[in-house]
């Protein structure tokens, strides 16, 4: 180990012109006690200056290596360089996020999992359609069931409970409605919609 690393300079006070005014000796100079990531995997020197160091912290080494093995460290530090310091740590996350998914997938990559994410949509998108109509579907049997229910007790003298019930659950009384919809009466149904 280097002794500019690993030893800070220390301020001794001297004994006799300590004034607080006048500074005798220097500040003690910016020390890096620990390289980031990237200077260790490299096993160079970390300067204050690395343009690294912010975005592969020495905890976390495996982040530089993903990255390193996909873009290589001169590729990452040019990107770096060209871009404003703002900017920089989202596409340290995005290339590191993409040399995983090329490590996982050397063929396809970010696009494999993006490939995969519109399929997922796309039959989500489907499920969901599909129970919007059964819902639909399900809304306009009781509609049907609440207008029959209420058009037998308006036009039929009040019977016992138990006939009014068997009477208003017969299948005859609501197999005549048209809003009921099954899997071969469906696009009959909805067409006017679309023309």
């Amino acid at each position: 180990m280097e002794s500019s690393d690993s030893i800070a300079a220390t301020n001794t006070p001297s004994s006799s012109s300590s004034s607080p005014t006048s500074s005798s000796s220097p500040p003690p100079p910016n020390v890096v006690l620990s390289p980031c990531a990237a200077c260790k995997i490299l096993r160079r020197r970390c300067a204050n200056t690395c343009v690294l160091a912010p975005y592969f912290p020495p905890t976390d080494p495996a982040k530089f290596t993903t990255a390193h093995r996909v873009f290589g460290a001169s590729n990452i530090i040019k990107f770096l360089q060209e871009l404003p310091e703002f900017q920089r740590a989202d596409a340290v996350s995005s290339m590191v996020y993409e040399a995983q998914a090329r490590i996982r997938d050397p063929v396809y990559g970010c696009a494999g999992a993006i490939c995969q994410l519109q399929n997922q949509i796309n039959v989500l998108q489907a499920q969901l359609a599909k129970t919007q109509g059964e819902l639909v579907n399900m809304q306009c049997q009781q509609a049907n069931l609440l207008a029959i229910i209420c058009m037998e007790m308006s036009h039929s003298p009040q019977p016992s409970s138990e006939e009014s019930l068997d009477s208003l659950i017969s299948p005859q009384s609501y197999q005549s409605n048209s809003c009921f919809l099954d899997d071969n009466n469906i696009g009959a149904t909805w067409e006017p919609l679309w023309t």
